[in-house]
């Protein structure tokens, strides 16, 4: 049985219990509305020139202005990806420290143990938004005797463990790509890792190495140029910027598709309204006619989701490239 001062101590609840039920969402509103107060860092696990680090710099620039804050750009190369994504893992969940990302990570799941990796991607990072994606294309070294990717396959199978193909290391977009075309052709080519793919570019320039899959902004200038012969694209169409060359569905290996994607992700903990922040400023980045366009000429395409989209995506890409890796004799270290 209830007292007589029930009632009014109850009333007297009932603010106290608003207010207290208010603070979250205000100090949450009032966390975005503040953030970011000082430098941001990238955190880039490849090296200076590449497609990440170049996107990187473009989004730091961009949002310098935008956010009146510095943006650093920090390099962590080693071990295909890991000292990088383990770096942004282990930083403050503050929006402050945040990770350029590729489907390396996504492959790393499966290709590098956990014990070796030290983090989870999806347990230990948060995602933000994709960035772009670009179609890849085969080249080899002009001396290679094969004008065709068929004639390439035929050569490769012709001498099994003879000819190699360069990537700029293990689990990243051009090793995936390359081991995905060996189970797809049969063929047996051997894998040279580089530490990054300006170093497996002058490989097959150079002709120490015969073969490479390389992101098509990156290698149609050498194409150009005629350092390279390309052989192939591995989009769903023919690429706008070598429209000359066909996909490798059209060149006879049906179904072939890869591509390099780059994303954003943050350490575990983040405070959802930085996430959703952070979500927007990279959609109103993509969205730009005039990056749109700088891309398009590059041949990158702008991909723009909801965290939660991002989310899905790469776990369906997790599962991918783990599929990937059962077909292939390299083992998780």
């Amino acid at each position: 049985m209830k007292g007589p001062g029930s009632a009014s101590r109850l009333a007297a609840a009932l603010p106290l219990a608003a207010a207290l039920l208010a603070t979250p969402i205000s100090a949450s509103s009032s966390l975005a509305q503040d953030y970011p107060s000082r430098a941001i860092r990238i955190v880039v696990p490849f090296g200076a020139g590449g497609p990440a680090d170049v996107a990187a710099r473009l989004i730091g620039n961009i949002w310098q202005e935008k956010f009146g804050q510095p943006v650093v750009v920090e390099n962590r190369t080693g071990a295909g990806g890991v000292i990088g994504t383990l770096e942004a893992a282990k930083s403050p969940p503050d929006g402050y420290t945040l990770l350029l990302m590729s489907n390396t990570q996504t492959a790393n799941e499966s290709l590098i143990s956990q014990q070796q990796r030290k983090y989870e991607l999806m347990r230990d990072l948060l995602p933000i938004a994709p960035i772009n994606y670009s179609d890849l294309v085969i080249v080899v070294h002009p001396k290679v005797p094969a004008n065709t990717l068929q004639e390439f396959i035929a050569l490769a199978k012709s001498q099994p463990g003879k000819l190699n193909y360069a990537s700029s290391g293990q689990g990243t977009p051009y090793h995936m790509a390359g081991e995905l075309f060996k189970s797809m052709t049969g063929i047996d080519v051997v894998h040279v890792p580089y530490r990054n793919s300006g170093e497996a570019r002058t490989g097959v320039i150079s002709g120490q190495v015969q073969m490479m899959i390389d992101a098509v902004p990156a290698m149609a200038p050498n194409v150009s140029a005629g350092q390279v012969r390309a052989l192939a694209t591995t989009g769903k169409a023919r690429s706008t910027v070598l429209p000359d060359v066909p996909t490798a569905n059209e060149a006879g290996v049906p179904g072939y598709e890869a591509t390099i994607w780059l994303g954003l992700m943050a350490p575990a903990g983040t405070p959802k309204p930085v996430i959703e922040k952070l979500n927007a400023a990279v959609n109103e980045v993509v969205k730009r006619p005039d990056i749109v366009k700088l891309w398009k000429d590059q041949g990158a395409i702008p991909m723009s989701m909801t965290t939660e989209e991002f989310d899905k995506f790469l776990r369906g890409d997790i599962v991918k490239w783990g599929n990937v890796v059962k077909t292939f004799a390299e083992k998780p270290q």
